[in-house]
């Protein structure tokens, strides 16, 4: 069961990567390319949404919500664009080449948690009064 989850994990990351080369691709429909750089930009993020800190549900966006995210997206890429992003990301791997890293990732979860603090603090603000 270890080696299927290893396995699946590495999936994950070659997947990651295809979704990053599609994004790129001119036959990757328009949808498909926003939400491939959405999912890529949270996956590379070097900042979670959702601190691994926090008991339970800080690793519940990388065991359920990533994988969702990753497999939805996945089937919205046109076959042959997958394929070959998928080759291309196995290449990138097999040369040991580091992982890409995403700033805009990290800027979007900055700025949704900026807006939560200004929503919660607007909330007990207002409860204050």
């Amino acid at each position: 069961m270890l080696q299927r989850l290893r396995e699946w994990a590495r999936s994950l990351r070659r997947d990651v990567l295809a979704l990053w080369f599609a994004c790129r691709d001119p036959r990757t429909p328009a949808l498909a390319k926003v939400l491939a750089a959405l999912v890529v930009a949270y996956a590379l993020s070097p900042i979670d949404l959702i601190p691994d800190f926090i008991p339970v549900l800080g690793y519940l966006d990388e065991l359920v919500l990533l994988p969702a995210a990753i497999w939805l997206v996945l089937r919205l890429i046109p076959r042959p664009v997958l394929e070959q992003g998928r080759q291309q990301a196995s290449d990138w791997l097999a040369q040991r080449r580091s992982q890409p890293r995403s700033g805009t990732g990290a800027a979007i979860i900055i700025v949704v948690w900026v807006v939560l603090f200004w929503i919660l603090a607007s909330w007990v603000a207002g409860r204050a009064w």
